[in-house]
């Protein structure tokens, strides 16, 4: 007698404690109906866990308690598979899924559909699990697929994972998949984080690593489930489908992925994949595609198995993946052309290869729209993008700690005030003398249409700017021989043509310094406008707005930011630099008001007068860009779409506006038609707008 129990009273109470608590495991891991909080759940397991250490001969292999680990091992012991475990094929799209069925149905030598069963494909660690008269005796990773590691004591740890199964008797194995969830790896993750620990990387890879630990008790400690999807033999236990396969799996109390069906035919397989391609981020736990397998054993087992994969069973992926990893900062970077984007510092979580520590978020609008906070736990997604994006927040794991995150008012570069015009969502520093748009300036004055200067690339510009020799256009005209000849990759020969080609510059034309200065908005078409309607930078420069307007083709956006160029103090400095670098365009002659507004008639027809609504995302230049393009032909950009609008130009992903225009018979124009409208003089092919 131990503290006045009895060893028969234990004995009885033990076997009641250990049948309670794998019905309450069964309710939780199985059925997702739990009875118990977890409070109430601990009270029977410590109970249990007190009257074993008083009667430890009365502990049974089985016992609920043998999942809280056992002492370290020294190492691993490779074991034979009874059968092999293949890894299955893998298919990418619809028609590669069809090909599949199409192979299935050519080897059965049969036209008729085929019966499939289609379940979600867990992201985790495939093993092998034993049982010997209902109780698990050995567990084995996967491994080269004829053998594998045993790791029967880890596995014992796995919660969910029946130690004992009744009504089963002899030998019985189950094939499946261990893995982590993914609010309990975040929960784990966030509990490391406040003790100091080191945090993992994602729920697949610490799985992996955590069932080759040797110690047990530590994989005791972390949050491991499974999901059952196999038996070896099952024709010997009276099994004829595979969904039969995955209900006897449930009858005897294994957790088994609840999402599976069996489909008639083929595309039944593909609606059914499609209907998860989204709805599988809404799971706890990770998948990372479907697989499609042939219900029916019997024909299976006709279609055998290849070296490497089985014939009647494919792995369908999905084309983008997801993560999942936590905002710790929200930064905005400059652009090129001065947009201010900005930018999620991420938690690093691996996606599709690649360590991730930084995800765009495109626009304030952006954030608003996900209502992000920073320590939002989000997903993110990297389809054909460098820089992930974030898809949505995962507002069901706050815990109050987050904080609203609002558009800084100035330039983190230069400390310019940030502007926002109308109908535009990005959020803009206009000084165009910037120190981070400094690069992009250099390069866009050197380029062709601009003063053409050959020899200047992005290499040597990175070079000339980190080593602080030019700061500007200007002093580039101020490097010499020796400078240049001890740059990387600069020889003597190619110093001297650079300093030919600058040389050559300094007379190129007037609207060819006009565009290379980047003034916002003037493209080439605008700075022929410019040029030969003022024939000269001072008598451009000296234009007030209403006069800049009055030019056919440039209208009042252009002529706002040329105003606000040549108003600027760095603008000025700029253009004195370069008058006594040598740099001054000839004059040209002064065309007409009737002769321009007559060519820019003759020109772009398709313009001069037209209204134009922009919609959706453009691939070869942004809406404001595309904006002054079609300013500079004679045309119009307004927001919405009404009875005056002539063009709907419709880009990546168009709303309503492409809608609206459609029921009311307005033209469509897609980018590639943009496009030839753009760079046609009269775009032959594209239908004129309707009057």
């Amino acid at each position: 007698m131990q503290d006045g129990i009895t060893e028969g009273t234990a004995r009885t109470r033990i076997a009641e404690l250990a049948a309670e608590i794998r019905r309450h495991d069964r309710l939780y891991y199985v059925e997702a109906q739990p009875e118990l909080d977890d409070r109430a759940y601990d009270r029977l397991m410590e109970e249990l866990l007190r009257l074993e250490e008083l009667f430890p001969s009365l502990i049974s292999p089985d016992s609920p308690t043998q999942r809280l680990g056992d002492q370290p091992l020294d190492r691993f012991h490779a074991r034979p598979h009874s059968e092999v475990m293949l890894s299955l094929g893998n298919t990418y799209s619809p028609d590669e899924v069809r090909e599949f069925d199409q192979r299935v149905r050519r080897v059965l030598e049969t036209e008729a559909p085929v019966a499939y069963s289609v379940e979600l494909k867990i992201d985790g660690v495939a093993v092998a699990l034993r049982y010997r008269d209902g109780r698990f005796h050995l567990g084995l990773t996967r491994g080269d697929g004829r053998e594998g590691d045993e790791i029967t004591a880890n596995l014992r740890t796995v919660r969910g994972l029946p130690l004992a199964i009744e009504g089963v008797p002899g030998e019985l194995e189950v094939r499946g998949e261990v893995y982590i969830p993914r609010p309990s790896f975040i929960a784990w993750n966030r509990r490391r984080e406040e003790q100091g620990e080191k945090t993992f990387m994602n729920p697949r890879n610490t799985c992996a690593g955590t069932l080759k630990l040797l110690d047990s008790r530590e994989v005791a400690r972390r949050p491991l489930r499974f999901f059952a999807y196999a038996v070896v033999d099952p024709e010997a236990r009276g099994l004829g489908t595979q969904v039969g396969i995955l209900s006897f799996l449930q009858q005897l109390g294994f957790p088994v992925e609840p999402n599976f069906r069996r489909v008639e035919e083929i595309e039944g397989a593909l609606l059914h994949c499609d209907a998860w391609r989204k709805r599988r981020f809404n799971l706890p736990y990770d998948t990372d595609g479907m697989v499609i397998k042939v219900d029916q054993l019997e024909l299976a087992r006709r279609l055998g198995a290849t070296a490497k994969a089985p014939r009647w069973a494919v792995a369908y992926k999905f084309e983008t993946s997801e993560a999942v990893t936590k905002v710790l900062e929200i930064t905005v970077q400059v652009g090129r052309t001065g947009s201010i984007t900005p930018v999620a510092n991420l938690e690093p979580v691996e996606l599709l290869g690649t360590v991730v520590k930084r995800a765009t978020l495109h626009n304030a609008d952006e954030i608003a729209r996900l209502e992000l906070r920073v320590g939002d736990w989000v997903a993110i997604e990297k389809g054909g993008e460098i820089i992930p994006k974030v898809t949505r927040v995962l507002d069901e794991l706050r815990d109050g700690n987050e904080i609203p995150w609002t558009m800084p008012q100035r330039c983190p570069v230069c400390d310019e005030t940030l502007v926002r015009e109308d109908e535009e969502v990005a959020v803009r520093c206009p000084n165009e003398f910037c120190p981070a748009q400094r690069k992009r300036q250099i390069l866009h004055f050197v380029g062709r249409g601009a003063m053409d200067i050959a020899g200047v690339g992005e290499s040597l510009v990175d070079q000339l700017v980190d080593r602080n020799l030019v700061r500007g256009p200007a002093d580039l005209y101020r490097l010499d021989l020796a400078t240049l000849s001890d740059l990387e990759r600069m020889g003597e020969k190619s110093a001297q043509n650079l300093i030919e080609a600058l040389a050559a510059s300094r007379t190129r034309p007037l609207a060819a310094l006009l565009f290379g200065l980047g003034i916002r908005h003037v493209g080439a078409t605008a700075a022929r406008l410019l040029a030969r309607w003022f024939g000269s930078l001072d008598a451009l420069a000296a234009a007030n707005e209403t006069e800049l307007a009055e030019v056919p083709g440039v209208g009042e956006v252009i002529a706002q930011s040329v105003r606000r160029f040549f108003e600027r103090p760095e603008s000025i400095a700029l253009l004195r630099e370069l008058r006594a670098l040598g740099i001054e365009p000839p004059s040209e002659p002064i065309v007409r008001p009737e002769a321009a507004e007559s060519a820019a008639e003759s020109a772009w027809p398709a313009f001069a007068g037209k209204t134009f609504v922009l919609t959706g995302t453009l691939a070869h230049r942004t809406r404001d860009a595309a904006a002054a393009e079609i300013d500079a032909r004679g045309g119009k950009v307004t927001a919405s779409v009404s009875k005056k609008t002539d063009y709907l130009v419709a880009g990546a992903e168009a709303g309503s506006k492409l809608e609206k225009a459609r029921t009311r018979g307005i033209r469509v124009l897609s980018e590639p038609e943009f496009e030839a409208l753009l760079n046609e003089v009269s775009a032959p092919g594209v239908p004129a707008a309707p009057e």
